[in-house]
């Protein structure tokens, strides 16, 4: 074991040339970031998830209720016990085949047990009350953290000139509200990675599941290679954007279209411009660039960069999504068409009138038809689809 930590932990991977883990020991003149402070977002991670639970019950359930959000979730299916069976043990979406075998035994059409089978699977969608207390969640620690990275940067002189970042490294003693800042962060990260697997499900959760790493590992190495300074950057940059999307779920849970559209296109405005713009042209140029003009070349910078360039990888995807999504808005004058990151992915239409009377009919959810879900961000989709 020793063998294998003194390897994970060797310093010419870790740190720039003639530095070692002692040079970079906590004194009583001066802090550094140390490995073990990680430790720390573990149980502040399940405080954060406590915290949730609680702000929730206690304040987004009463202000969504106040504003009316409807509480009720989708209308249950009869209750029939052998198709439950197949619905539990077989398949969720019966095929023609066994819709028709069903039919036999059942003595039901098979339109009526395609629209049982549709709204069982509706049932496991949860209320649009549950997710506006989620999203409120969201806006609420987004706004604090962001609000709280402001205050700290703008005193900051690294803020204004990017080069500061790298001066003096790696000899950059820890300041307290830096290490707030990046703990905090990290805490909400781990308590978002063990969530989401009770959350809204929604069908980008395998990429919201790989942004979730990708954060997580950024923060850690970052952390322990006193990389902290340009990760301050990176942590507010990302929490902007955040802000609105949630703002903008809420207003639609609320059908407040108007107010919904707006918050949408600022949001699209705002992601594109922090995420292709700001993002690469401030932080990756300081990081492939100035980064290696400062302090030459050492293996973890690589590591380093190759994150944050997956990360820009996923930009680009969420951005492509957004400019399909606003595209389709303002060609047709209303977002209210336009998919949100607020269905799931188990989400269906559910027909509520016959087909001969309405061959196309559908219901909208939370104010979007046909929505094509991302768990933080936008897709597009046309209002026949069903998922």
């Amino acid at each position: 074991m020793a063998g294998i930590l003194a390897w994970f932990w060797n310093e010419r991977f870790w740190l720039p040339h003639n530095v070692t883990w002692a040079d970079l020991q906590s004194t009583e003149e001066a802090a550094f970031p140390q490995a073990e402070d990680l430790y720390l977002a573990f149980p502040l991670a399940f405080c954060i998830f406590m915290i949730r639970l609680l702000f929730e019950r206690f304040i987004a359930k009463p202000c969504a209720l106040g504003l009316k959000v409807q509480a009720n979730g989708p209308q249950k299916a009869q209750p029939n016990a052998i198709l439950e069976k197949v619905f539990t043990a077989i398949t969720k979406h019966p095929d023609e085949k066994r819709l028709e075998g069903l039919s036999k035994q059942l003595d039901w059409d098979v339109r009526s047990i395609q629209r049982w089978f549709r709204q069982r699977r509706n049932q496991e969608k949860p209320s649009t009350l549950r997710k506006f207390c989620e999203s409120m969640w969201r806006f609420t620690f987004y706004l604090y953290i962001f609000t709280y990275g402001v205050r700290f940067l703008k005193k900051t002189p690294w803020l204004w000139n990017t080069r500061q970042c790298w001066s003096g490294y790696p000899y950059q003693p820890l300041m307290p509200d830096l290490h707030y800042y990046y703990i905090v962060e990290l805490s909400f990260y781990w308590s978002l990675m063990f969530s989401q697997f009770i959350d809204v499900k929604r069908k980008d959760f395998g990429i919201m599941f790989t942004h979730h790493i990708v954060t997580v590992t950024l923060i850690t190495f970052s952390y322990v290679t006193n990389l902290t300074r340009v990760g301050t950057l990176i942590l507010c940059l990302h929490d902007a954007a955040d802000i609105v999307l949630e703002a903008a779920k809420m207003a639609n849970y609320c059908k407040c279209q108007k107010l919904s559209d707006l918050l949408f296109l600022t949001f699209a405005v705002v992601f594109i411009v922090s995420r292709l713009g700001i993002y690469p042209l401030w932080i990756l140029n300081t990081t492939l660039f100035e980064l290696y003009e400062a302090l030459g070349n050492f293996p973890a910078l690589w590591v380093f960069n190759v994150l944050l360039l997956v990360l820009q990888i996923l930009h680009c995807f969420w951005s492509y999504l957004i400019v399909k999504a606003a595209y389709k808005a303002i060609s047709k004058g209303k977002v209210a068409k336009d998919s949100r990151s607020d269905v799931e992915s188990s989400s269906d239409e559910e027909e509520t009138v016959p087909r001969s009377k309405a061959p196309h009919s559908t219901v909208t959810t939370n104010g979007t038809s046909g929505a094509n879900g991302t768990n933080g961000y936008l897709t597009a989709a046309t209002s026949s689809e069903e998922h």
